[in-house]
């Protein structure tokens, strides 16, 4: 079979294929680096031209050009899965921008079953000798959208890594309809992320709670960040890595010699993940990289899958936790911040894992600079609008710099008792006024 005359066939302008979506079209915009560029340009030119587009996607790592051309969200109306910064921006700005709740493992069957999809957009990499064309960085639910979708467009850019080991991170050219050979600028990076005093407390209270040859999944952000580097420096041996997003810190831990994979009940050896967001390190290890296996989000955040994973090991941020236990990740109030993500799928998969443990880690307290104060993360109840991302029943470890408590077993009076001894110092004696109030306290050691 001549793919390359196939390949020529299909072979259109980034105008053409922006000239493909019309008012009220339901427009994939991939995710993370896979978002598209040329062909974003050439679309965000006809906003003027068109009304209420709805376009779709999550963690984007640079503004689409969209944004700055439909600034109210007139002509594009954006569905964030998972909120980057910029889409952050947007969803609280207002009529341009909304979330769309969900667990993040389940996003392949929304688009299979309850999503409707016009045009799907996403850059890929070249087309090899077999007619593939290989989705670089995200397996995640890219192949529900090519399926769901009316007409698939990808756009090709050579610096994108190309991801070995898995499946569903392939698109065949008899998939695809049309074909745009983009710019080849560099693929959108996300920096690797600081870590400051309080994160490296948290990350010690953490580290000593694994052990040699658990399966490490890392969220984004600071204290993740920090676990792994204090990883790095241990006596930690034969780590194994299964996670939502590859990030550059596993590849601090495998370059300092932690992660073999070589005890992983399932996929031994490999580095398991849904999508890849990092600095030009980690696209560089990424690309033809057999260590490293691209696989839909529905395989790495099922808590079926993790729990075939001895010594599961996941380490998430949050905003807020309250007395209870339960844990707020995506929202302060109704100011929205990130997502669900694959958070309580990892804490139910981590607890149904022999040995398993799942750590939600915040800092004590922030500075509101709203109110010009600090205020404690550790609440009897969370600012209104605020949502819950881990109910009550399924937390298990909260960590801040002041300690680490085990939720599971426990009361709603000690729990009230454990996670106040959490909280800053100079916030306790308020907490457990509340607590009292709440009903939540008893006679005890503490007061």
């Amino acid at each position: 079979m001549d793919y390359k005359e196939k390949y020529q066939e299909k072979l259109v302008s980034a105008e053409f294929a922006a000239g493909l979506v019309k008012s009220g079209d339901y427009v994939d915009y991939a995710w993370a680096g896979q978002t598209p560029v040329a062909i974003d340009a050439a679309l965000a030119k006809r906003a003027g031209e068109l009304k209420d587009v709805v376009v779709r996607g999550g963690v984007i790592l640079k503004a689409p050009e969209i944004f700055a051309a439909d600034p109210n969200g007139d002509a594009f109306i954006w569905n964030s899965w998972h909120s980057g910064g910029s889409e952050r921006k947007r969803v609280n700005a207002g009529d341009g921008g909304f979330y769309s709740p969900l667990r993040y493992s389940e996003l392949p069957r929304y688009y299979r079953e309850n999503i409707k999809v016009d045009i799907a957009f996403l850059v890929v990499t070249p087309m090899d000798e077999h007619g593939y064309f290989n989705m670089g960085l995200n397996a995640s639910h890219l192949m529900a959208a090519i399926e769901r979708a009316d007409k698939v467009v990808v756009e090709v850019n050579e610096k994108m890594p190309v991801a070995l080991g898995g499946f569903e991170n392939v698109v065949h050219i008899d998939q695809v309809d049309y074909i745009v050979e983009g710019d080849n600028n560099d693929i959108y990076t996300l920096p690797a992320g600081s870590f400051g005093d309080v994160d490296k407390k948290v990350a010690e209270l953490i580290v000593p709670e694994i052990r040699d040859g658990s399966c490490i999944q890392l969220g984004i952000g600071g204290m993740p960040n920090a676990v792994g580097s204090l990883i790095a420096e241990s006596d930690l041996k034969d780590l194994g890595v299964h996670t939502e997003m590859l990030v550059d810190a596993f590849v601090d831990l495998h370059d300092n010699g932690k992660i073999t994979g070589a005890r992983k009940n399932i996929d031994r050896f490999r580095q398991t993940y849904a999508f890849a967001a990092g600095t030009k390190k980690l696209y560089d290890f990424v690309d033809n990289n057999p260590q490293c296996m691209a696989v839909p989000v529905n395989y790495t955040n099922d808590a079926r899958v993790i729990a075939q994973l001895d010594n599961f090991v996941s380490i998430n941020n949050a905003v807020n936790v309250d007395l209870f236990g339960q844990v707020s990740s995506e929202s302060s109030g109704f100011k929205h911040i990130s997502g669900a993500g694959g958070q309580l799928d990892f804490v139910l998969g981590a607890y149904l894992s022999k040995g398993g443990k799942s750590f939600i880690c915040l800092s004590s307290k922030f500075y509101n600079k709203k109110k010009d104060r600090e205020e404690s993360r550790i609440v009897l109840n969370f600012p209104t609008g605020s949502a819950i991302t881990v109910a009550r029943p399924n937390t298990h470890y909260v960590v801040t710099e002041n300690g680490i408590f085990n939720c599971k077993g426990k009361s709603t009076w000690e729990r009230a008792e454990g996670l106040i001894g959490l909280a800053a110092p100079e916030f306790r004696d308020d907490l457990i006024k509340q607590a009292e109030e709440a009903g939540l306290w008893r006679n005890s050691n503490r007061r």
